[in-house]
Order: structure tokens, then sequence, then C-alpha cells
């Protein structure tokens, strides 16, 4: 599978390694131009690319940059994709930390990844946004292994999620279906599932508990 990744931080390249290491034609970039990604490129055999290419015929494409990079992107990003492209949104909303205020998120109550999918222009599927980067390599596990670590995944379109499920389920690891895109607040910042590494039921009950209210530490 032809797979673009933009953003080639610690999520963005530990993906790189591991879907290269499974086979996949991964192209790769970042805000700082493919000169910077040479040794990742070395590393792995992906291709360093400017991010308009980045997702050129590409059938997956995992946006993993800060949500205040988002607006910067370049227009028309996607344009050139597969048909049917399942977008990850692996973002998170840090005001204090890093990102600033964003008024629709804190005034209209929009959550991170509708927030992300407005400024693309294509729908997206939130995943990997609670997930550590090291456990992308080291805790992998087979199907059916008892330590299998199950990541929530939410999005409203149903076949871009079956195909980023299929991805992480390649990847080893499970997956819960989140429900909706505006119900992703369930695996923001500051709720039970964030950062959880547990299986598929402890995933779910988080999940059900969480609230919408958002914590004073991430509120802007």
């Amino acid at each position: 599978m032809k797979i673009g990744i933009i953003g080639a931080g610690n999520i963005g390249g530990n993906l790189t390694r591991r879907l290269t290491a499974l086979g996949h034609d991964v192209f790769v970039a970042n805000s700082r131009g493919p000169e910077t990604l040479r040794e990742l490129a070395e590393e792995t055999g992906a291709t360093a690319v400017r991010a308009e290419e980045a997702a050129r015929g590409a059938q997956v494409v995992v946006v993993t940059v800060p949500l205040k990079a988002v607006p910067d992107l370049p227009s028309g990003l996607l344009d050139g994709a597969a048909e049917g492209v399942a977008v990850i949104d692996t973002g998170n909303y840090y005001p204090q930390q890093r990102d600033g205020r964003i008024a629709a998120i804190e005034d209209e109550g929009v959550t991170e990844s509708r927030w992300t999918e407005r400024h693309l222009g294509h729908p997206v599927i939130k995943a990997f946004n609670g997930t550590y980067a090291q456990d992308i390599l080291d805790r992998p596990r087979p199907a059916g292994d008892p330590e299998r670590i199950a990541l929530p995944v939410a999005g409203d379109d149903e076949r871009a999620k079956r195909t980023v499920r299929a991805l992480i389920d390649e990847l080893g690891f499970d997956t819960v279906d989140a429900g909706p895109l505006d119900t992703s607040w369930r695996q923001q910042p500051g709720t039970p599932v964030y950062g959880l590494r547990a299986g598929v039921e402890a995933v779910r009950k988080a999940l059900a508990e969480a609230s919408p209210e958002r914590p004073a530490d991430f509120r802007g």
C-alpha cells in the first residue's frame, strides 16, 4: 500500500519505521524539507518528499503535525491522493503547552479532529493520538495475545475507518470503534483512554467514562 506520512516527529517517525518494515511504500514529509529526512529515509527505505508530494497517489495519509501547524499545510494537500484515501489525524490540542487558543475548539465545542478535517477539506479518522510513540516499535503483539493493546478509532467515513483499523491490526494492535468524529472528545487529552495501555474491554470502558468537559490543563 502507498502511504503518505506528513510529520516526522515521534509518531510519524516510528510509523515510518514500522510501515516500511511491513512492506508498505511510504513517502514521508516534514515542514523543513526532504533533505532533513535523509537519515530516516536511509534507515527505513522510505522516500523523503515535500509535504505536497506525500499524498500523491496514497491510499492512506497520516497527518501527524502540531495542531497549530495544520492551517499552514499546503492548500490542496490531498488533491492528488488515491480515490477513497483514508486520512488519519493523530493530533491533539495543547493550548497551554504548544498550540495557543483555538476559538472554534474553545468556544464552539468543535472536536480537535473536526477542526483539522475542516482545514484539510477531507474526512479524517482520529487514531494514534493517545499512543506512546515508543509503543509503536516495542508493543506490537499478534492477534489474540492477552498483552495486545487496543487503540480507539473515531470517524464518520466507515470505509476509511475499516481501512485504518485493518492497518492498525497489521501493526500489531487491536482497535475499538470510538464512534463518529463529533464524539472523538472521548479520546482527547485528559480523558480516561488517553495514554491507556490496555485491551479492548478496558478501552471501551474508558471511552464510556469520558466527560465532554475539557480538563483545565487542556483549556486555553
